[in-house]
């Protein structure tokens, strides 16, 4: 999963980027409106942790702007202890949830897997496409009962192929979604076509069906009536 953390206390936000890197997320930074703003124009972000008081700006008015320019990403509201008012105004402006400061990192990460879960996944922690399972809590793919053996990186390209089914995928916009936007400087996106490759060969071991098209000059795209 990718997160925007969006955060003027740096202390804070870095906290809260280390341990969701350890947890496996890709996760970027935005210490105030302005580069909030640039990043949500470039970038695409499936959870955006958002504070309200920000140093240039109120952070409910770039929640007004994300649903403005209909950007598709989950919304938590970093909010301060006694700002009942920019909670309540918040989750009515189109927030999916908001937790107040001080906070546990745990229970932020359990806040951020509910709202995927619910908006994403049908509120389960369990993805079925045909003879494909995916446990998002364990991190097990499996194939008519039969366990991949696949790395991280593959379950979260499986997962975000079946999230989006029958969308063509860029080649960039795989690559940003699973290793950062750092990867928009890069010169080729070999390594997304091995990964893919990866992918494609194990799931034909165990006998499943190749669901993955190419999308040539593009991308790829994840076929559902593929048979």
């Amino acid at each position: 999963m990718k997160v925007l953390i969006i955060e003027d206390n740096e202390e804070l936000a870095g906290s809260v980027r280390d341990f969701l890197v350890r947890e496996g997320y890709i996760c970027e930074m935005a210490y105030n409106c302005s580069q909030a703003e640039e990043k949500l124009f470039l970038f695409q972000y499936d959870c955006i942790l958002l504070d309200i008081m920000l140093p240039d700006g109120n952070g409910l008015k770039l929640l007004n702007l994300i649903k403005a320019e209909q950007i598709q990403s989950n919304i938590l509201i970093l909010s301060a202890k006694n700002s009942l008012d920019d909670k309540v105004t918040g989750l009515e402006e189109g927030a999916d949830d908001y937790i107040t400061k001080p906070f546990h990192l745990p229970e932020l990460h359990a806040r951020i897997r509910a709202i995927y879960r619910r908006k994403n996944l049908n509120g389960s922690n369990m993805v079925q496409f045909n003879e494909i399972s995916l446990d998002t809590n364990t991190l097990e793919a499996r194939i008519n009962g039969t366990v991949l053996d696949i790395t991280r990186k593959e379950f979260d390209l499986l997962l975000y192929f079946i999230v989006n089914k029958n969308r063509v995928l860029s080649r960039q916009s795989i690559a940003a979604h699973l290793w950062g936007d750092y990867t928009d400087d890069l010169a080729n996106f070999d390594f997304v076509y091995q990964h893919v490759k990866n992918l494609r060969k194990k799931i034909a071991a165990a006998n499943g069906t190749d669901y993955i098209g190419t999308v040539y000059g593009i991308g790829y795209k994840f076929n559902a009536t593929a048979s």
